[in-house]
């Protein structure tokens, strides 16, 4: 109470000095007005009606009023007289000093705690304070408000439905070509125990589709362990890349430690690290699927083949205590359980089998999806027309085949040419006609080259064949000739072959030499002999030499052949007709070629394609056989 004592002075020097009851009323009232805020006396007044006795002339209601508004309500309950004024007055003094007392220790105490916040924690002061200052300025701006404004305004704007999504397959009968690819599939993913999958083949040929499709069909079957939560999380593995430091990892998911930015605040501030799963973990119990998996980088790969047996992803970090008391629940979980990682993977690539990891492709039972035919690839134009709700003149899906194999870049033509027909025809969207004009115009621009289609009518032709070739999943006829001269002088004849061609290749065509001689008698030193593939077209291999025997055969006999087989197969120095690789592709390549028939070794009569309609396929042993077909 020393505190108080030189504001009690104050005030009895003061009250001594005012020399009546009323002048010692004003006196107070002053001193109240000074204590209390406006806000406080008002409200005071008001609560306890009080206005027309803090205005009235009578002192003794003035004094009531002061005891009243002073003592918060706790004063007197009557308006005093004469005889009890002095002490009512009294009362009012003690009320003030106690009042002024309780505001001066407030003050101090006030000073003591700010000044030990100062002291001790003046960041967190200054981050509370700035706090503040925002919270009552609020986030925005004017530059933020605009920049919202902006964003509102474009969300009001939607553009149609993206013309691809519109075109997808979304249904396994919209999926041109691929019926026995979609039995295999469904087979080991709609099962109680699903495999893990490589899809190989051709682009844009449905793969991802016919994969994300199998899942939902998965999903209405009651003996699958997908459920309605079952998620197809799709990833392009050529965007997914190794970090040595291990910092981030969208695929397996990595550690986010302290030091580093991407830890949340909180976590940084008391130095504990943050497990961050990966893809294999957001695809638990559903399926992952990696497009051109291939292309994944070989130490994720690697990587990826431990989570597949484990079923769940480990993390580490040097920075993790597990007696940290601070640490979340959920990220001692995660360090010490793992993250549940259980999931079919999917994967497709349009690689050659023996390019995959053969780790990762031994995990995994091989779904082959097959190149479209001109005929699958012109119903996948109608089943796009229809969708577009367009009408297509006759030729234009004949038109759109000779250009592509895949059935996306088909629906791109189409959909290039359904613009095209709306900016320079006079149509609704309603009725769009798309023209053979309005696609040769797309595929002008485009600079698209056509697939050349063999003449139905070609006969035969003396040293001129059709040889097959592939490449990666996609089959080709090559054209191939051969010119013959009789040497200068006997004996001193030369072979030339493309410097195009391998060293195989180069190979077949002295093995063709032999057999010719074995057959004709004829001996090939008498004559110069070109041997051309037309367009440059590399030959790399010996399935040609069967069909580079023939056309050396047919020039040397000047006896024209067939030109509506095409034939693949190395040739022996026997004459035997040995096996070769890609006869599934080759074949689909003659299809694309309008060729009739092919001819291919005997040994691989397993691997021609089954229930062919528009081509035929023959086996042979011997070059006789072939002969005996082509002359």
């Amino acid at each position: 109470m020393k505190s108080q004592q030189p504001e009690n002075g104050i005030l009895d020097k003061v009250l001594e000095e005012s020399s009546s009851i009323e002048s010692q009323i004003n006196v107070l009232f002053d001193v109240a007005k000074n204590i209390l805020d406006d806000g406080a006396m008002r409200a005071r007044t008001v609560r306890y009606k009080l206005q027309r006795h803090v205005k009235s002339n009578d002192i003794y209601k003035r004094a009531y009023a002061l005891n009243k508004i002073i003592t918060d309500g706790k004063g007197i309950d009557t308006i005093p007289n004469e005889s009890n004024i002095e002490k009512v007055m009294s009362d009012i003094e003690l009320a003030i000093a106690d009042e002024i007392a309780r505001k001066f220790v407030q003050n101090k105490i006030e000073q003591q705690v700010e000044q030990d916040l100062i002291t001790r924690q003046d960041k967190y002061v200054d981050e509370i304070r700035l706090g503040i200052i925002r919270k009552q300025k609020g986030p925005e701006n004017a530059r933020t408000l605009k920049k919202y404004s902006n964003f509102k305004k474009l969300d009001k704007k939607e553009l149609t439905k993206n013309i691809q999504s519109l075109l997808r397959p979304e249904s396994f009968n919209e999926i041109i070509g691929q019926e026995r690819a979609i039995k295999s599939l469904l087979s080991k993913i709609a099962s109680p125990y699903p495999q893990h999958i490589i899809l190989y083949g051709p682009p844009g040929v449905g793969k991802t589709t016919a994969a994300r499709l199998a899942l939902e069909e998965a999903k209405k079957l009651k003996f699958t362990p997908y459920d309605n939560e079952s998620k197809f999380v799709e990833v392009d593995g050529t965007t997914l890349r190794w970090d040595p430091r291990e910092i981030t990892n969208p695929l397996l998911g990595s550690v986010h430690d302290p030091i580093y930015q991407g830890s949340k605040r909180d976590l940084a501030d008391i130095g504990v690290p943050e497990p961050k799963p990966g893809l294999v973990t957001e695809a638990h119990g559903g399926i992952l699927f990696i497009d051109e998996i291939g292309e994944l980088d070989s130490i994720l790969q690697n990587k990826l083949l431990k989570v597949l047996e484990d079923k769940r992803v480990e993390f580490s970090s040097s920075y993790y205590d597990p007696e940290d008391e601070s640490t979340p629940k959920y990220i001692k979980y995660l360090f010490e359980n793992g993250a549940p990682a259980d999931f079919v993977l999917i994967g497709a690539t349009t690689k050659e089998p023996g390019e995959i990891n053969p780790a990762l492709r031994s995990r995994c039972v091989e779904v082959y999806f097959e190149p479209l035919s001109a005929k699958d690839i012109e119903s996948i134009v109608v089943n796009g027309a229809k969708k577009l709700n367009a009408t297509i003149e006759e030729g234009v899906s004949e038109l759109i085949s000779r250009y592509t194999i895949e059935g996306r870049k088909a629906i791109n033509i189409l959909s290039d040419a359904y613009g095209y027909a709306l900016h320079n025809g006079d149509y609704d969207i309603e009725n769009v006609v798309i023209s053979k004009r309005d696609v040769e115009e797309v595929l002008s621009i485009g600079r698209f080259t056509p697939y050349e289609i063999l003449d139905k009518n070609n006969g035969k032709e003396v040293g001129h064949v059709y040889g097959l070739g592939v490449s990666g999943f996609i089959g080709s006829t090559i054209e191939i000739e051969a010119t013959v001269f009789p040497a200068k002088k006997d004996g001193a004849g030369t072979v030339r072959f493309n410097e195009t061609a391998g060293s195989m290749a180069k190979d077949s065509v002295f093995n063709a030499a032999s057999v010719i001689r074995k057959i004709t008698d004829i001996d090939i030193k008498d004559f110069d002999i070109h041997v051309n593939a037309i367009g440059g077209g590399k030959i790399d291999g010996p399935s040609a030499g069967a069909a580079i025997t023939i056309c050396i055969m047919s020039a040397l006999l000047n006896k024209p052949i067939r030109q509506d087989v095409a034939i693949t197969g190395e040739i022996s120095l026997r004459g035997k007709v040995k096996p070769v690789g890609g006869i599934f592709e080759k074949v689909y390549g003659a299809r694309r070629k309008g060729i009739n028939l092919v001819i291919a070794p005997k040994d691989n009569d397993h691997d021609v394609p089954q229930n062919l309609k528009d081509i035929e396929v023959k086996t042979v042993e011997t070059i006789e056989e072939i002969m005996e077909i082509m002359f």
